[in-house]
Formats: C-alpha cells, structure tokens, sequence
C-alpha cells in the first residue's frame, strides 16, 4: 500500500511539472475544464430526457435514473471523503511546485475525488441510457479526473478511486431501479394531467399510414365476398 501511495505521489509530481511547462492558455483550458465538465454532464441529461419522450417507457425510465444515479455516485463520494481524512497533495506533497488554482480549505479532504465520482457516475449512467454515447462520456470523464490532477489538487489515485466509485454506484443504481422506474414512467403517460404526461412522453407514436392498414385489408376482404 505505501508503495502504491508513493508511485501515487511521483505521478503527481510528475503530471504538476509537465503542467507548469505547458502555455498559459492550455493551464487555463484546464481549469475551466474541471467544472466545464460537469456543466456538459448536465447538458447530456437534458438532451437523454428531451429524446427519450418519443421512446419506450425504459428508455425514459433510463433517461431519468441518468442524473439521479450520478447524484448518487457523489453522496457516496462524500460520506467516504469524510471518514478517509486524506490531506490534500498540494499542502502535503514536500517539494511539489504550487497548484494552478487554489488549494481547498483545510478540512475539504482529498480522497475520493468528487469531481470525478460525479464524472464516472455520469459517464455509465448515460451509457446505460443512451446507446452508443459511451464513446464521448468516458473521454469527457477521463479528462475530467486527470484535469484535477493537473491542477494540482487531486493525487492520482484521489481520481482513480474517484471513477471507479461513481462508475460502480451509477451502474448498481440504475440496475436496481429500472423497473420501479418504468412502470413510473408508464403510470405518468397515462396520466390525465398534461403536463406529467409532457414531462414523461408519449411514447413511440404509430404511423398513421399504419394505422390505416388494417381497414384498407378489411374493406378489400369485404369486396371480395
């Protein structure tokens, strides 16, 4: 374990000084990242919720579990930040060059990483609800964790632990309430109140081209006889 934590404090040491020799502009492109990311997140599950109206009840149902398990992954991220009084690296770390931006207040502990619990969460739980989207969010969330190391207010495994906890809590989280979810979500399309049912969707709508079908066959069927 102390072999692990000190590669942990080398590998801060290193990623803090090659932040300190890349241009100013990229410095801040950085630290605008570190929370940009979590606004895009957001973003994500607007756009998830927005086009799952016209989808099935579970994809609705997905689409709403998506922030609701990312929160998730955070809550648990903080009760375990408050029981590991892990010290910040940018006051703890002897020798390391000073963090871009600064350092939390005494008492705002290390590890997990919040940022990148909330960037794990987020990025399964939108794969799990949106098809073919885990080829941007695991990108965005990966970044997101090692822009807090490049800052320097995260250890490494501060943003390891970070992805891995929200990632596995995001995942247990939409699992375990998919169909209480969407039998919800079917509850609230039914719904005589508009507004719930907008909330919700409508589901898949049918074609009126297919609903037309049936009768043309019928009405043929009759001049047969």
């Amino acid at each position: 374990m102390d072999n692990l934590l000190d590669l942990s404090d080398r590998l801060y040491l290193d990623v803090l000084d090659f932040a300190h020799s890349t241009p100013h502009w990229f410095q801040l492109l950085a630290e605008v990242w570190t929370e940009l990311g979590l606004l895009l997140f957001g973003a994500l599950f607007l756009a998830g919720w927005w086009r799952s109206r016209t989808g099935s009840s579970q994809a609705m149902a997905l689409a709403l579990l998506a922030p609701l398990a990312t929160a998730f992954g955070y809550v648990v991220s903080e009760g375990l930040k408050s029981l590991i009084d892990e010290e910040r690296p940018c006051r703890a770390v002897v020798g390391a060059p000073a963090a871009l931006v600064d350092c939390p207040a005494y008492g705002d502990w290390s590890f997990p990483s919040n940022h990148s619990a909330i960037a794990g969460a987020a990025a399964i739980a939108l794969a799990l609800s949106w098809r073919g989207i885990v080829w941007l969010t695991v990108p965005m969330a990966i970044l997101m964790a090692f822009s807090r190391v490049f800052v320097g207010v995260h250890y490494p495994h501060d943003v390891t632990a970070g992805l891995i906890l929200g990632g596995l809590v995001a995942f247990l989280v939409m699992r375990a309430a998919r169909r209480p979810v969407t039998s919800l979500v079917e509850t609230a399309r039914s719904s005589r109140s508009a507004a719930v049912v907008w909330c919700a969707g409508r589901g898949p709508t049918t074609p009126a081209h297919a609903s037309a079908r049936p009768g043309r066959r019928s009405r043929a069927r009759h001049g047969a006889y």
